[in-house]
């Protein structure tokens, strides 16, 4: 039984045989005073079936409301048990009982009505006449699936006005130019959304993006498993993974690099094994499969790739994790975080650029939204491009980001 308040009919419960109770099907009233109902009653007394039919009404200000106790719309519970009415006399301290029946109140809306013009019929859409039609002949299950089509028809309009109205107050109270304003804060709030944790009174560059913030001890520990093949990695292993483009520049780059501790090869192994996660799961859309990497990555690092870097969508029925533009750029801004650890808090921006198949404009804007400095330098000797790449560098004072303004420069005129 749908949650709904319930109201007593104001007539006399012996004229009505049982006093109605009423719940209405799509919500509470927020204003039960001064509503008045109509009990209908059949006129065929000898008719076994008829003579106990009735048809309850009542009007809001938006809506009028039917009830009744025949019919597809009846509620079952009225044949499973029975309904009373209490009177309390307050003065003589008594109460009367009376028996009572529950009306399920739907709303009745202006296709409900049938106009008995048949000329009305030719002027309806196709959609009306399926209606029509439903009404008439349908299932149980069609009318249900109609009225409720037809609620949320008008629950959508009563939203669009409300949401109108809302706004039209908004723009005469405050007004257009400090909108505006407003918007320009709210685009500055927005980037800080998608990146890391950003300690600014940090005291050295390894404690502004603290390492703890992009991978747990949890996380850390379960990286051991599937990143010691990177540990003793040989020359030809490097090449062989080159010629195959199993893993991302960035990686291969600095795996030709491991360090000669045992410890800090192991700790650069985890990282690069992340962060190159991080690049592939980025190219995915809609995660349909358990495992969106498959069965190799530890499941705590697929819950965390789950549920910090997909977006939960409604389509065709059923709940996806997508990856939207937003949560792309939060992966670049923790792939960007990650490699400034592996690479002493400078990196190649270009490098990861290509890697994640981005516009530089849109990793530049990302980096200067953490508060790197921009330089130029040229690329890597593994790399065969003689073009200027463009390195990030995490350093103390942390500069004032100055997001890009929305208008254009006016051109100079000659």
């Amino acid at each position: 039984m749908a949650a709904a308040a319930r109201w007593c009919y104001r007539g006399d419960p012996q004229e009505a045989q049982s006093a109605p109770l009423v719940q209405f099907s799509n919500g509470k009233l927020r204003n039960s005073e001064n509503m008045d109902f109509t009990l209908y009653k059949s006129k065929d007394t000898t008719n076994p079936r008829k003579k106990h039919q009735r048809i309850l009404t009542t009007e809001t200000d938006r809506l009028s409301y039917v009830g009744k106790n025949f019919g597809s719309g009846i509620l079952k519970c009225n044949s499973l048990c029975r309904y009373f009415v209490g009177v309390l006399d307050k003065d003589a301290g008594q109460m009367e009982v009376y028996n009572a029946e529950l009306f399920n109140m739907q709303p009745l809306l202006s296709d409900d009505v049938i106009d008995d013009d048949p000329s009305d019929y030719q002027n309806k859409s196709y959609r009306e006449k399926m209606d029509s039609c439903i009404e008439a002949f349908g299932t149980n299950k069609q009318k249900r699936a109609l009225n409720s089509r037809r609620m949320h028809q008008v629950g959508s309009e009563t939203l669009n006005v409300a949401v109108t109205k809302a706004a039209e107050n908004i723009i005469e109270t405050k007004g257009v130019a400090a909108l505006v304003s407003d918007a320009a804060q709210d685009d500055l709030q927005d980037v800080s959304l998608f990146l890391p944790p950003c300690q600014e009174d940090a005291d050295k560059p390894e404690n502004i993006y603290r390492f703890e913030d992009i991978l747990s001890p949890a996380e850390y520990e379960a990286l051991q498993t599937p990143a010691a093949a990177f540990v003793s990695i040989t020359p030809e292993e490097i090449l062989k993974k080159t010629e195959e483009k199993s893993h991302c520049s960035f990686v291969l780059e600095e795996l030709k690099s491991m360090p000669p501790s045992e410890d800090r090869a192991d700790h650069k192994a985890r990282c690069l094994w992340f962060l190159d996660a991080l690049i592939k799961f980025s190219f995915q859309k809609v995660i349909k499969k358990k495992y969106a990497l498959g069965p190799d990555c530890p499941h705590v690092i697929n819950s965390k790739l789950m549920k910090n870097f997909t977006a939960l969508t409604y389509n065709n029925g059923s709940i996806q994790n997508l990856i939207s533009a937003s949560m792309k750029a939060k992966i670049t801004a923790y792939v960007i975080a990650l490699a400034l650890h592996i690479n002493n808090f400078q990196t190649d921006l270009t490098v990861l650029q290509r890697d994640m198949k981005l516009r530089e404009k849109r990793i530049l804007e990302i980096a200067k939204a953490m508060r790197l400095k921009i330089s130029k330098s040229k690329g890597p000797s593994g790399l065969t491009d003689n073009e200027d790449h463009k390195l990030a560098t995490l350093s103390l004072p942390l500069p004032v980001y100055k997001p890009a303004g929305r208008q254009r420069k006016r051109k100079k005129m000659t």
